[in-house]
């Protein structure tokens, strides 16, 4: 399997990314954000965490407008997988690849420690090694992962099974306690907590790694 983790002036987490898909299992190459087309026969893209451009203007807002992302919009438009983590979700929101908005967290504060979650769907290509309604501990590293829905969007990623993950206790006031949701066809989650950072017994803890082998065994049998 194949996975592009791209890389923009500001991505820290980058590596880390790279590293939890080469452990699943996946080949990866690292893209530069001025390039204008993903590899040939990549089946997965890792937007990472990180400050791309420093969060000038809104966090991920010139990501998004990067020549690499255009590829990436036009890969999932095709159906192609995509994970967005912190910062890579933030430019997912910014596409409108994802609905929803990322804001300041609630306390105006940078927050950065481990929290617990709620699995709230096994059912995608990147929860199908949990149990619905499993907890785990992941770390978080932000200061605008407050993500804001209004009902009616709420109520539709309720409906539609689209939450992929929640906080057992609110860090940040995202709206419904939402850490992560999916796109409709399922195949991109953005959320905002650090699964490659709990990866490896070295983390402190393992739960992350579960999503990367969820991930790789999906692409496996597709």
């Amino acid at each position: 399997m194949k996975a592009a983790v791209l890389v923009f002036p500001g991505s820290n987490c980058d590596r880390d990314l790279a590293v939890a898909f080469r452990n699943a299992g996946a080949e990866v190459t690292m893209v530069w954000h001025k390039d204008n087309a993903l590899p040939a026969g990549v089946d997965v893209v890792g937007i990472p965490g990180g400050f791309s451009f420093g969060d000038y203007l809104r966090c991920g807002a010139i990501a998004a407008r990067s020549p690499i992302t255009r590829a990436v919009i036009e890969h999932t438009h095709r159906g192609g997988y995509a994970l967005g983590i912190c910062n890579g979700f933030q430019v997912l929101t910014e596409t409108g690849i994802l609905p929803g908005a990322l804001m300041r967290n609630a306390g105006l504060k940078f927050i950065c420690k481990p929290v617990d979650l709620t699995v709230e769907t096994a059912d995608s290509a990147f929860t199908a090694c949990y149990a619905k309604g499993q907890r785990i501990s992941i770390p978080i590293a932000h200061h605008d992962g407050n993500y804001v829905a209004d009902a009616d969007l709420v109520a539709r990623l309720r409906d539609e099974d689209r939450i992929a993950f929640s906080y057992a206790e609110n860090p940040n006031g995202s709206t419904a306690g939402i850490a992560g949701i999916l796109s409709e066809n399922r195949r991109v989650l953005g959320l905002m907590p650090h699964p490659e950072r709990a990866a490896e017994p070295a983390h402190g803890g393992t739960d992350g790694a579960a999503l990367f082998r969820s991930l790789i065994g999906a692409l496996a049998l597709a």
